[in-house]
């Protein structure tokens, strides 16, 4: 499988499931007793917003490597045919590029980077 030949988007959509399950059982180790609570609290990491926020938080700190850079920047200049709900376009491809990079690390098996990445978005 060719990594560069996968649609952003694709990687995208695989990203998003893996954040998801990843924020999901963080909030459960954490202690949150009623799915209310979880819905609640989740949405701080969840949301377009919410990562759109992170993502900008890290790259101020410079957290990428150049190669995930470029994963960022292709996602954030994907042309996709969804309009976003509840969140400007901008900040919608700021979500949708961070998605993508969990997804991408993913499947190149970069577990280690990925588990990194992840425990940074939950300690901010």
């Amino acid at each position: 499988m060719n990594i560069n030949q996968i649609n952003i988007l694709v990687l995208a959509y695989l990203g998003d499931a893996i954040y998801e399950t990843y924020i999901r059982t963080y909030l459960i180790q954490k202690g949150y007793p009623t799915v209310k609570q979880l819905q609640e609290v989740s949405l701080s990491f969840v949301s377009a917003k919410s990562q759109s926020r992170i993502l900008k938080k890290l790259l101020d700190e410079d957290f990428f490597t150049l190669e995930e850079q470029e994963i960022l920047k292709r996602a954030r200049n994907a042309k996709s045919n969804h309009k976003p709900k509840n969140s400007d376009i901008l900040t919608y491809k700021h979500a949708t590029a961070l998605e993508a990079l969990i997804g991408y690390l993913h499947l190149t098996k970069q577990d280690a980077r990925e588990k990194e990445l992840l425990e940074k978005i939950v300690e901010e």
